[in-house]
């Protein structure tokens, strides 16, 4: 399956980079390219991206606000932060407003391409020399979180899966650490997902840290 995107960002120099990056790319298709975030928001409503690559300045209708608006209904199309290092507040903004990952616009272009597909697979980027440091910072801080989320109805073993996914493992680390199967570990990531209301795992990871099942020293 293709999976189409959509890029957004003010520069037209980064458009035109990242449209060629994406046109060497087996099963990649650019579907549209917005300079603000009210075309990012007006055009994911038209041609219903896969993802959207989503730049965070931008006039107008910033990145942060563009995202709220396109993830709010909770349809299939996710964002793809392009952040930077040192971008941490406008980063915990869009992780509220509901991204599901993150790039930094100077990483290795397979690097880009394979986030790209993690997102579409419905994944999340946990990148741990930034998102995991990001999140850490992220519920330090006062404010609501992505969405009410309470443990209630989460049984003992889901809660040692959500600590697991918390530290950043995957599916199949899960498994090898509970001595389960994968197939048994991938089902209690869907229910954590429908019990807590989580979008993606990078969710699932701010609930096992808003819970106090692990800390940014795990």
């Amino acid at each position: 399956m293709t999976v189409r995107v959509l890029l957004a960002d003010d520069q037209p120099l980064v458009r035109a980079g990242l449209r060629v990056l994406i046109a060497d790319a087996p099963g990649i298709d650019v579907v549209g390219e917005a300079g603000t975030g009210a075309e990012a928001v007006r055009l994911a409503r038209e041609v219903a991206p896969d993802v959207v690559l989503m730049d965070l300045r931008m006039p107008g209708t910033d990145g942060i606000q563009a995202t709220r608006a396109i993830t709010a209904h909770g349809g299939p199309t996710r964002v793809l932060v392009l952040t930077t290092f040192d971008d941490d507040e406008h980063v915990h903004a869009a992780l509220r407003a509901g991204a599901s990952g993150f790039l930094v616009k100077d990483m290795a272009l397979d690097n880009i391409l394979g986030a790209i597909r993690v997102v579409a697979a419905g994944d999340a980027l946990i990148a741990p020399g930034v998102t995991r440091r990001l999140i850490a910072e992220f519920v330090r801080r006062p404010g609501p979180p992505v969405r009410p989320r309470a443990l209630a109805g989460v049984t003992d073993r889901e809660r040692e899966v959500l600590t697991l996914v918390g530290r950043g493992m995957s599916n199949a680390e899960i498994a090898a650490e509970l001595v389960i199967s994968a197939a048994t570990a991938k089902a209690h990531v869907a229910r954590l997902f429908t019990k807590l209301g989580a979008r993606d795992r990078v969710h699932l990871v701010i609930a096992a840290y808003e819970a106090r099942l692990v800390h940014p020293s795990d």
